[in-house]
């Protein structure tokens, strides 16, 4: 055809596929000039897993993975679990929201490990007197907010009862352990969940390693085609295994566990030499944002390796890292690496470089929304008690804070002698209530996005305290860049927008 003959071309809309031939189709489409038909054609009549076992397994031709994608529900897992599954840079998916729902029905899960010991009386009573108290509060804070909050003319009276509850759900979600159970729904690339899967069967958890049996058995069987049933009007036809080759191949890598193992024992000895191993070393350092000037990419690849299996400030540790000698941050890095192997990719803390670096300590409930955005990295420590306690203003406004710090403080003592007998129990035990550190690296225009999505009077106070606090920090370090962030001060308050 002459050049400047014809200007037609064609957009095609697929319908849904089983994951393994779309990628196949796929990927086959973009190396030949066939059409997508021709493309899909030629995949029904040569083997899709020969064409996995080979490229992607063999040559690891990672990126064909891409391509295609399943939607994926994980029913009545922790939320402990829900946060490990929702840990992936390319996810998309959503969470049982323990802002808006009811958690008390849902029970907890229960470490395998300690069933019929001493140690689950412990633990049970822990979670018992957790959920005791979240029920309790929920009827006060509800009359404290209607009489605080009267129903406005325009709203009716299954809305603002709606969104009464749901906001005596933002208070009583402080006394949720990581052991509430939750659902994760996911749609996520292949490659994705072979990620996933493989990060799951070396995880130290019982419980992750179970879901990533799970996920494994799930692949290998056709998928629940509940849509396809309530449409047939005939019998439906046989539905084809999700991802059987995935499901063959996909197996444990404990490269990256053991290499946390490795910079944990290292950081544990440094760390306690330099006098930054209790938390009588930074106490009364929770400023809840703390936004890090630039540093070198090697101090900051080091200090991200310390920080996510201490407990210590970034701030401190980048202190420490700073007088050292080069050879020492190699040390820490070939620490790190030593266990990578030919295709495994970098450690979550090799991914440095971003402007902004905000070291946050905020209670783990409202860190579950932060922990959603996606365009930032994120390095979190492990849950603890070390950090204390958030008291949400509510309680105190309701007269109800007094009874919160007496539970939260019996509880904190219970979970440190339940760390004494199983420190997976124990973890499992700690409440949403309790801060966490988390170091988010951004660029400017994510700090932008979170800062006024984070702000705004729907969201949950905590977060909106942590998005305002970020705004302010920017602004000290970059004037002109923090004054063009519109962010929503804490002061504005909506209660009865949701």
């Amino acid at each position: 055809m002459a050049v400047g003959e014809s200007n037609t071309h064609r957009v095609v809309v697929l319908a849904p596929m089983p994951p393994e031939p779309s990628a196949y189709a796929l990927a086959r489409y973009s190396r030949s000039a066939d059409s997508i038909e021709d493309s899909l054609q030629w995949v029904r009549e040569h083997s899709s897993e020969k064409f996995w076992e080979q490229f992607y397994f063999d040559y690891g031709h990672a990126s064909i993975a891409d391509l295609g994608h399943v939607t994926v529900c994980l029913e009545q897992i922790s939320e402990l679990a829900a946060i490990v599954v929702e840990d992936e840079p390319l996810w998309d998916g959503q969470a049982k929201s323990s802002r808006y729902q009811n958690f008390a029905v849902s029970g907890c899960y229960m470490p395998p490990a300690i069933a019929g010991t001493e140690t689950e009386g412990c633990y049970r009573g822990i979670l018992g007197s957790l959920f005791t108290l979240y029920r309790a509060f929920h009827d006060p804070l509800l009359e404290h907010l209607r009489r605080k909050y009267p129903k406005p003319d325009a709203m009716t009276g299954a809305q603002y009862t709606r969104t009464l509850a749901a906001r005596a759900f933002d208070v009583t979600r402080y006394l949720l352990p990581l052991s509430a159970r939750t659902n994760v729904g996911q749609v996520v690339s292949i490659r994705t969940l072979e990620k996933q899967i493989s990060r799951f069967l070396s995880a130290p958890f019982a419980e992750l390693r179970e879901i990533g049996r799970d996920l494994q058995e799930a692949c290998a069987k056709p998928p629940v085609d509940v849509w396809g049933a309530h449409d047939a009007t005939d019998a439906p036809p046989p539905v084809a295994p999700l991802a059987p080759t995935l499901a063959r191949h996909a197996r444990a890598d404990a490269s990256h566990a053991e290499g946390y193992r490795d910079v944990a024992k290292h950081a544990a000895a440094v760390l306690r030499e330099a006098g930054l191993d209790t938390p009588s070393a930074w106490a009364g350092q929770v400023t809840p944002v703390d936004l890090i000037e630039p540093h070198s990419l090697t101090d900051e690849v080091v200090t991200s390796l310390l920080y996510r299996v201490s407990h210590a400030p970034y701030r401190r540790i980048l202190e420490l890292v700073r007088e050292w000698s080069e050879q020492d941050k190699r040390d820490t890095i070939d620490i790190a690496l030593r266990r990578r192997g030919a295709h495994h990719e970098l450690m979550k803390e090799f991914r440095c470089g971003y402007p902004l670096v905000f070291d946050i300590l905020m209670d783990i409930g409202g860190w579950r929304d932060l922990h959603r955005h996606r365009r930032c990295q994120q390095i979190q420590q492990n849950f603890t008690t070390a950090h204390g306690y958030e008291i949400p203003a509510p309680l105190c406004d309701a007269g109800l804070d007094g009874e919160y710090r007496d539970a939260m403080e019996a509880v904190r003592r219970d979970i440190e002698r339940l760390r004494g007998m199983d420190r997976e129990a124990a973890r499992y035990a700690i409440p949403f209530g309790f801060r966490v550190r988390c170091v988010f690296k951004m660029d400017y225009a994510q700090a932008d996005y979170m800062c006024r999505l984070r702000s705004g009077v729907k969201g949950h106070w905590s977060y909106r305290a942590v998005a305002w606090e970020m705004k302010q920090q920017v602004a000290k370090q970059y004037p002109f860049l923090g004054s063009l962030i519109e962010a929503t001060p804490c002061d504005v308050e909506d209660a009865l927008t949701r």
